[in-house]
């Protein structure tokens, strides 16, 4: 009987935590934004990617991004992190915009400096794992936070493998990646990206390249973050998983915002004649 008591005392702190944390998350939500796009155009060519996107995400907001393959999902995530360069428009993260030297298809950032420090905060997490192969686990994941932030090998160490705990792998420290599953490697990189203590994340179709099972292991950790009050943009192509955890869904047709609102909205009652076609091309019934 006490065990069981115990047990009850764990889940109703447990669950107390969580309403806690979405609580806390639901009051930063209305601060200013973490990552703001404003009026983003990008070019490849003559072909107009993106036609004047803008997206705000608030700290604790999580913005799901999704659309059809080539409507420019991932060029507009790649353009936040500034992996691309937008011909035009601004890129604010934490409050400062992003300066810019020339114009047009010569447009670069004026400052490496500024762009060292919105990749430093503002960690990517890809649909390839990006892993160094010649690198173990916990290798990967402390890298950077000793390299890039300077940390104590001792102190990113220990941080490291309490993050690999967290998402599920913390037995896997000493292993490289080719002997990790698909979906082990894709928790390594959300470990790494952790790492750095980022203000805002950036997920490019996280789960996209793992078959169901591993897929939902993903899932599972990404959900955990939501949870947590994680500020994040997330490009998927799971209706599920987007409905489940963004406060905001954004669809996105040829290069504009087709649509955009809470997820009830926009899975529940979409307005557009092509969103209603998405839906249900994703067996996502309006």
């Amino acid at each position: 009987m006490a065990d069981t008591g115990a047990g009850q005392q764990a889940g109703n702190t447990q669950a107390g935590n969580t309403n806690g944390a979405k609580q806390s998350a639901a009051v930063a939500k209305n601060g200013a934004a973490v990552l703001e796009l404003r009026d983003i155009h990008k070019y490849f060519g003559d072909l107009e990617v993106l036609k004047g996107v803008s997206v705000a995400a608030r700290a604790g907001e999580v913005i799901a991004l999704i659309g059809s393959s080539g409507s420019g999902k991932s060029t507009l995530l790649r353009c936040a992190n500034l992996l691309e360069i937008p011909q035009q428009g601004d890129v604010i993260f934490q409050g400062k915009a992003i300066e810019w030297r020339a114009k047009g298809a010569g447009r670069q950032p004026a400052s490496e400096v500024q762009v060292r420090g919105v990749r430093t905060h503002l960690s990517m997490v890809f649909q390839q794992f990006n892993l160094w192969a010649h690198l173990s686990v916990l290798q990967n994941v402390t890298e950077a936070p000793i390299t890039v932030l300077g940390q104590d090998r001792s102190e990113a160490e220990e941080k490291g493998r309490a993050l690999l705990a967290k998402v599920g792998i913390g037995d896997k420290c000493d292993a490289y990646p080719a002997q990790l599953s698909g979906g082990q490697q894709q928790r390594a990189a959300i470990a790494r990206a952790l790492a750095m203590e980022p203000a805002a994340m950036l997920f490019d179709e996280p789960t996209s390249a793992l078959d169901p099972e591993l897929e939902q292991e993903v899932i599972k950790v990404i959900k955990d973050l939501a949870a947590e009050g994680r500020t994040m943009i997330i490009v998927t192509h799971d209706m599920s998983l987007a409905r489940d955890v963004a406060d905001q869904v954004i669809f996105l047709h040829q290069g504009v915002i087709e649509e955009q609102g809470a997820p009830a909205e926009v899975f529940g009652n979409p307005k557009s004649d092509r969103l209603r076609q998405f839906l249900l091309s994703t067996s996502v019934a309006a």
